[in-house]
């Protein structure tokens, strides 16, 4: 499979696609307004512990509280809190080697990544190496105790997964911070190895070399980039995130809570880092800017791949040249067709995204199973694709076209299964149903790439829908009535959108004026093009104020 890295960057705005085989794969966005957080680690305060959910909420001085759920406290709680100033005693766990690569701070190990490792953009702290750790252990039954936090205790956390929607940002309190070749765990004395390196006499190298240069009460996962690295590269990488370690530190020790501790890699930097490897075969930037930047972290860290790195020179943009931007048109349309004909329907919900599959064209009776089959294969591949290029996660539910054949149903499901593989997010898939629904789970990061280009509209605030004009007239009528009843005022003024002001006011003897007629008022009507469609105001020149509230139908 070919593979690149292709950068566009403007003075706004810096876009990073993966392409896999000449097709775009991954693609992600940076933007000044829409700052990334995951990796970030801040000194936060608890603002609720609410253990009916087995949960807290934490202020960080950003928009909404933070969630942390109680399988996210680990039981390095009491030596993170001993930095604070609180006492604890330190317990340095010495326990088992075996790990897996932990990619990027704050990166979640249900999502641990491939040898390519999953960047910091888009990907949370190690959880399964957490799940191992933590305090807040499962105990067999899907419960979590509840752990020593109080409101109003100072944290330290790190966050794992972007705001989405109303939904704050989510944090651990395990904090990992990431290198080119490791992976720093604090207050951790584990060695994870990734399980990506197969060659047993090279993972005992490597554990070799670390158990050397490690300092007592630290733990560290080698990353599947550190394949064949010599013991002074690993020493460089470490001690770079030791002394980082120390900065945040130095900065805990002057700050308050909420305070932002450290700030990770900007999205173009952490990729190079995580997923710039040997199996990609080339970065092409279009900017001289980044591209002497990427070539100076690369000397540093893997001078090897700095002849992989192409500066774009051409007049043609650079996602045109590469076929890039007809690509993102698709994965902003909610269809998208197949080669076969066929094409999927793709709808995201608050609550969950859901898919139809439909062939696109009649097949005679006889063949309808083969024919349906071969669509559902096909759309199994578009599918897989699709929720990675647009980083959709959540419940995700396919309806795929009706299979009577046990044995095609289980053919539709392998085919995901062998497809998801590729996908650094942790993924979940269901068998088949007899109705041809298939049932995905698939870890969110952060908001899809749909919400990185768009906002919700101003006019139907997002719900694709809004409200008829005779339905707002209507509830004008009802607020008229109300203020007729309630005041004895004879002047009313109501600012509407222009296409309601058109339609009160349309025709000789309009719905304008038969209101007044009935009501016997003076109205006004002043038409506002900013105001959303089913939004109205009234307001009392007697009064002189806004009296919306007090007679809005």
């Amino acid at each position: 499979m070919r593979k690149e890295i292709i950068i566009n960057a403007t003075a706004n705005e810096i876009r990073i696609a993966i392409t896999e085989d000449r097709r775009l794969a991954e693609l992600y966005v940076e933007t000044p307004e829409k700052e990334r957080l995951v990796g970030d680690i801040f000194l936060g305060k608890v603002a609720k512990v609410m253990p009916g959910i087995r949960a807290a909420f934490v202020e960080l001085g950003l928009k909404q509280d933070a969630f942390l759920h109680f399988s996210d406290i680990g039981d390095s709680l009491n030596e993170y809190s001993s930095l604070l100033g609180e006492d604890s005693d330190v317990d340095t766990d010495e326990g088992s080697d075996e790990g897996e690569e932990g990619s990027q701070p704050g990166q979640s190990g249900q999502n641990a990544p491939s040898p390519d490792g999953r960047p910091v953009a888009s990907a949370p702290p190690h959880q399964h190496q957490q799940q191992q750790r933590r305090g807040g252990r499962d105990n067999g039954r899907g419960h979590f105790p509840i752990p020593d936090i109080q409101k109003g205790q100072d944290i330290i956390v790190q966050v794992t997964k972007e705001p989405v929607g109303k939904k704050g940002v989510r944090i651990t309190s395990e904090i990992s911070l990431p290198g080119r070749f490791l992976v720093l765990l604090p207050f951790d004395g584990k060695i994870g190895i990734s399980k990506k390196l197969n060659n047993f006499k090279e993972k005992r190298r490597l554990r070799h070399i670390l158990r050397g240069i490690l300092p007592p009460g630290f733990g560290v996962i080698v990353r599947t980039v550190a394949h064949d690295q010599d013991e002074a590269t690993l020493r460089q990488d470490l001690e770079s995130l030791l002394q980082t370690w120390k900065e945040i530190q130095q900065t805990l020790k002057n700050e308050k809570a909420p305070a932002v501790l450290y700030k990770d890699m900007a999205t173009t930097s952490s990729v190079i880092r995580d997923l710039f490897t040997d199996s990609v075969e080339r970065v092409v930037v279009d900017s001289k800017k980044l591209h002497k930047e990427i070539r100076s972290y690369l000397e540093m860290t893997s001078p090897a791949l700095m002849e992989k790195v192409e500066l774009y020179r051409e007049r043609e943009p650079i996602f045109d040249a590469y076929g890039i931007e007809k690509e993102i048109a698709v994965c902003l349309s909610p269809k998208v067709w197949m080669k076969s004909g066929g094409y999927l329907i793709i709808e995201q919900t608050e609550a969950m995204v859901v898919v139809d599959v439909n062939s696109g064209r009649y097949a005679a009776k006889r063949e309808q199973e083969l024919n349906s089959l071969r669509t559902d294969l096909e759309a199994a591949r578009e599918l897989c694709r699709q929720l990675r290029l647009r980083d959709l996660g959540g419940i995700i539910v396919a309806d795929f076209i009706d299979l009577e054949d046990e044995r095609n149903r289980k053919k539709v499901y392998d085919e995901l299964r062998k497809e998801f593989r590729k996908d650094r997010a942790k993924v979940t898939v269901l068998p088949m149903t007899e109705i041809g629904l298939v049932q995905v789970t698939r870890q969110r990061i952060r908001q899809s790439v749909l919400h990185s280009f768009s906002e919700a509209c101003p006019v139907c605030g997002g719900g694709g829908l809004v409200q008829t004009r005779s339905s707002v007239v209507n509830q004008i009528e009802r607020g008229v009535r109300r203020f007729k009843a309630e005041t004895r005022e004879f002047r009313l003024q109501i600012t509407v959108h222009p296409t309601i002001a058109d339609y009160l006011r349309e025709g000789s003897f309009n719905r304008l004026r038969k209101m007044m007629l009935k009501y016997r008022l003076l109205i006004s009507i002043e038409a506002e093009p900013r105001s959303p469609a089913s939004e109205f105001k009234f307001y009392s020149p007697k009064q002189d104020k806004d009296i919306t509230q007090e007679f809005k139908g």
